[in-house]
């Protein structure tokens, strides 16, 4: 069962292996690799949390805002970009053991999306983050963009 400490794995900071999809939609198209890093810091007692990934191969930065509602006993998840300054619409779900599956709907290229993030491998030195999208509904996915999460060496 989900609950407000389901996140705090994430907390400090961490370098990012990103892999994404160049066409996010296509199941065989090219993948880029660039390194990030990013740094989480807990809200409301570990029921919220905000984290920034600096990901300068893109030029870009993005900001995640991860709420727990202790009424459905779900996270939402709210994802900015720096490049465009927009909140994308959220992804709700929980965890299940270590294993957490978001959902949420939005549109790309005019085309509405279903898009689900999945959170897995959680441990205290590392995590996988990875999203797809859907145009049927959620019958075929397409993964399209994934996140290696380890922590820096401590110097």
């Amino acid at each position: 069962m989900s609950s407000p400490h389901d996140f705090d794995f994430l907390h400090g900071d961490w370098e990012v292996r990103n892999r994404r999809r160049t066409d996010f939609l296509a199941p065989d198209g090219d993948w880029t690799e660039f390194p990030a890093v990013c740094h989480c810091r807990p809200l409301f007692d570990g029921a919220a949390n905000i984290d920034e990934i600096d990901m300068p191969a893109l030029g870009a930065k993005g900001a995640t805002l991860r709420l727990f509602d202790r009424e459905t006993r779900e996270w939402s998840l709210n994802w900015a970009a720096s490049r465009s300054g927009k909140l994308f619409p959220p992804v709700v779900g929980r965890f299940e053991g270590d294993r957490g599956e978001f959902y949420g709907d939005d549109t790309l290229d005019g085309k509405d999306v279903r898009v689900r993030f999945v959170w897995s491998g959680v441990s205290p030195t590392g995590a996988r983050w990875e999203q797809a999208f859907s145009v049927d509904g959620g019958e075929t996915w397409v993964t399209n963009w994934t996140m290696d999460f380890s922590r820096p060496p401590v110097s």
